[in-house]
């Protein structure tokens, strides 16, 4: 059974990469779409891994800016209300003039889970080094706090939440980005988990603030 999955988990993540490459279109300005494909294989008790794929759709009339693919292994024995995950991340992504730029950022993650007035709430803190072509490396912390009903709602099993991130430059900028995101998960199948969301982004640069909204869609393989 176990090689079995494991051959189900590899064709998920093969059919996720080929399929990535499909695109929606967009009128020009600062609405997004992002999208993301991915499968979670369980090793054993203790050990999971996991694979995603993340294509996003800007303000440049509607094409592709943006992509990565991202391997991480997640290990749940220290306690029920704790995770630690080593994952590595390679991304793609067009600079100002339009060039494709590749950027290498394994990071680290440790997550913390419990409830707090009858919500499920887990606090993610995410260290990673970025590997940058044409520009300076940098390490950067990420925290992400999310809020979820306990409760699943309706057949598909719906789950309302709200999460804020935060990001932090360790080069010296500081803090430079937030991120509000507002959003339901549902199971479509034993084996799939469907995800859409609404996320507001605030980014600092120069001085100068920018401000998106996406409209973000998301699909797991579960083995």
């Amino acid at each position: 059974m176990k090689t079995r999955n494991r051959r189900c988990f590899f064709l998920a993540v093969v059919t996720i990469m080929l399929i990535g490459d499909i695109c929606f279109a967009y009128d020009e300005g600062d609405f997004q779409y992002w999208s993301t494909a991915g499968a979670s294989f369980d090793i054993n008790k203790d050990w999971k891994a996991n694979f995603d794929e993340e294509f996003r759709l800007g303000e440049s009339g509607g094409h592709l800016y943006y992509q990565h693919s991202d391997l991480g292994f997640v290990y749940k024995g220290f306690a029920d209300w704790m995770e630690l995950g080593l994952n590595y991340r390679q991304v793609f992504e067009k600079d100002n003039k339009g060039t494709w730029r590749r950027e290498n950022r394994p990071h680290l993650n440790v997550t913390l889970k419990g409830q707090l007035a009858r919500l499920d709430v887990s606090n993610r803190a995410r260290l990673e080094y970025r590997d940058r072509e044409g520009r300076d490396n940098l390490w950067r912390y990420r925290n992400k706090v999310t809020l979820k009903l306990p409760q699943e709602l309706t057949a598909l099993k719906l789950k309302p939440y709200l999460a804020d991130e935060i990001f932090i430059d360790l080069d010296g900028v500081g803090y430079n980005r937030n991120r509000f995101y507002s959003g339901v998960s549902f199971k479509l199948t034993k084996g799939l988990k469907g995800e859409i969301y609404y996320l507001w982004q605030s980014s600092r640069s120069s001085g100068n603030h920018k401000y998106i909204n996406v409209l973000g869609t998301k699909l797991k393989f579960l083995f």
